[in-house]
């Protein structure tokens, strides 16, 4: 059974993408496309503050895309040696949130130690950090320019000072297109489709209607977290699988229960 998944290709140590992986336990064929590139942001002024964690309370991480912003201002700036002698040691001494097992997993390459990594989404995150005691200074939250509002909402409503800085943001994968056109020629129309963004679905959503044609209600729609399930809703699409968490093992269970897909 030929399943789609909108997302870029990571390998892991074993030199092969998690999700490919996983879903071929059940006897999914999946094929990924990448939809999304991204350009980062304001730099020089999130490294200035990376240099500063006595002002701050702590760092969240929401996405990959923000770890990969501070590797950007450690290369750039040629700060690699101090983050490494004095720096990550001074904001390994403060709390490092993040979500979701693959930005923690980046968090610590960057040799810092991360809690909340086992909350599927930002919400679930906001509550966590909620639980926690309240920082007297903010905690600085490297974003992409269309972030959710509830983590900043939840953090307000409770009293929690942040800092927010825009560090990247999203464009359309100049491949989508023919990447999509390849796909649907050589394997027909998948069994479902799996979006990892709202972002993802709005750059892919107008090919894949147009490629799937009358056959676009025979598709299983999976989605990555509660903001994509949202953005598939909107569109009047049904959501077939809501991933539990972020990760390979959420998605191939819930894309078993959709398409009754038995483990090999």
């Amino acid at each position: 059974m030929k399943v789609l998944l909108l997302k870029d290709a990571k390998e892991d140590d074993c030199g092969q993408d998690p999700y490919i992986r996983e879903l071929g336990l059940y006897g999914l064929e999946a094929t990924l496309i990448p939809v999304l590139s991204f350009e980062f942001l304001s730099l020089p002024s999130f490294s200035e503050k990376l240099c500063h964690p006595e002002g701050y309370g702590g760092l969240i991480f929401t996405s990959p895309r923000a770890v990969e912003a501070v590797d950007l201002c450690l290369e750039k700036d040629n700060k690699a040696e101090v983050w490494k002698h004095s720096l990550r040691e001074k904001w390994n001494a403060k709390s490092v949130y993040v979500v979701g097992n693959a930005t923690a997993s980046l968090v610590n390459k960057i040799g810092l130690d991360t809690e909340g990594a086992n909350c599927g989404n930002a919400e679930k995150l906001a509550e966590y950090i909620c639980s926690r005691e309240s920082p007297a200074l903010p905690l600085l939250f490297p974003c992409g320019t269309v972030k959710g509002e509830i983590l900043p909402k939840m953090l307000k409503d409770r009293g929690i000072p942040m800092e927010s800085i825009t560090v990247y943001q999203k464009i359309p994968h100049p491949g989508i297109q023919v990447n999509l056109n390849s796909y649907y020629s050589k394997q027909g129309v998948p069994a479902s489709i799996t979006f990892f963004s709202p972002s993802g679905l709005t750059y892919s959503l107008k090919h894949i209607q147009e490629l799937s044609g009358d056959s676009i209600d025979q598709i299983k729609f999976a989605a990555i977290g509660p903001s994509t399930a949202r953005a598939l809703t909107a569109q009047g699409l049904p959501v077939s699988c809501l991933a539990e968490s972020p990760t390979p093992s959420a998605l191939a269970e819930g894309l078993r229960l959709a398409l009754q897909a038995p483990r090999c």
